[in-house]
């Protein structure tokens, strides 16, 4: 059943990126199931610092959707936007991305207990995702920048609700992993507009294939470099217990960004890593499940 047009102008579907939200509070579990295993405040925090980011972005899409409606017109699978496509008026999404914008700053008070950490943590992002789409997704590596900081932001917001401690390594690793999946995306928007990305986006122009294809590589290779240092560190030994299952967890992570890069290279997928964690690459939705599922062995079950 094809969703409202409003309703898809939000982007529901890409809400599943503020999983990264959840990292800390799923992390800390295991150190807390083994005392409280009934407490489940800290989870329902982290919930409302989720609600608060998906309506926060929500918000920027509509933003952006407006000020790219020309362009988004002239683009294969952009035009098809619930804006660019002449479904959804100006006045309309802007006045729903003004609400949002409250709502997250809402859900933000909340999941802070009553307090700023969180909500700041929510302004925060909010403002650097317009300056993002007003200004700085113009201006080369700038701007997957900006989206890298997007996720950490995601993490900080998460643990601050939770009232969770974040390993220094769950942020590099963060921090790699969200530069590689937008470094990829650009990537997919090459091959797909071709010679013609500069008439979609400006900077285009300035990345080739050959610079994306090796910062990817370097990206792949320290995301992974970073989780499984914190998968053997000794705070996260501690954690996990003797055993710290979850160093099992590796290979599923490294399969993962190489299917990933495959299917980038190979036109296969890569443009849009929701769509691939969705549904669009069975393999890397199966592999995505195991590594869930080995992760949460390893929180809820110790020694």
């Amino acid at each position: 059943m094809r969703l409202p047009a409003l309703l898809r102008a939000l982007r529901p579907h890409q809400w599943v990126k503020n999983i990264f939200v959840l990292a800390a509070v799923a992390f800390s579990r295991a150190d807390q199931t083994a005392v409280h295993p009934t407490d489940w405040h800290d989870v329902r925090q982290a919930l409302f610092a989720f609600a608060a980011f998906c309506l926060g972005a929500s918000a920027i899409y509509l933003v952006n959707d407006v000020l790219d409606v020309e362009s988004d017109r002239a683009h294969p699978e952009k035009k098809n936007r619930p804006i660019a496509a002449g479904e959804v008026s100006v006045p309309t999404a802007l006045v729903t991305s003004l609400a949002c914008v409250f709502g997250a700053l809402a859900f933000g008070w909340l999941a802070g207990g009553g307090g700023y950490d969180v909500l700041l943590v929510v302004a925060l992002y909010v403002a650097m995702n317009f300056a993002y789409s007003t200004k700085l997704k113009h201006v080369v590596l700038i701007d997957a920048f900006c989206i890298a900081t997007g996720f950490l932001l995601r993490v900080e917001g998460g643990a601050r609700a939770a009232d969770a401690t974040v390993s220094h390594w769950l942020m590099l690793c963060t921090l790699f992993i969200a530069l590689f999946l937008a470094l990829c995306k650009r990537r997919a928007e090459i091959d797909l507009l071709g010679e013609n990305r500069g008439e979609h986006r400006q900077n285009l122009r300035e990345y080739t294939v050959g610079f994306l294809d090796q910062m990817v590589t370097v990206l792949a290779a320290t995301t992974i470099v970073c989780y499984t240092m914190y998968t053997v560190s000794d705070d996260t030994a501690v954690k996990f217990g003797e055993g710290n299952h979850l160093l099992y967890s590796v290979p599923f992570v490294v399969f993962g960004l190489a299917r990933y890069m495959l299917l980038v290279q190979t036109r296969r997928g890569g443009g849009s890593p929701t769509k691939v964690l969705l549904g669009g690459d069975v393999l890397f939705v199966l592999n995505a499940l195991a590594w869930a599922g080995v992760v949460a062995f390893s929180i809820y079950v110790r020694g």
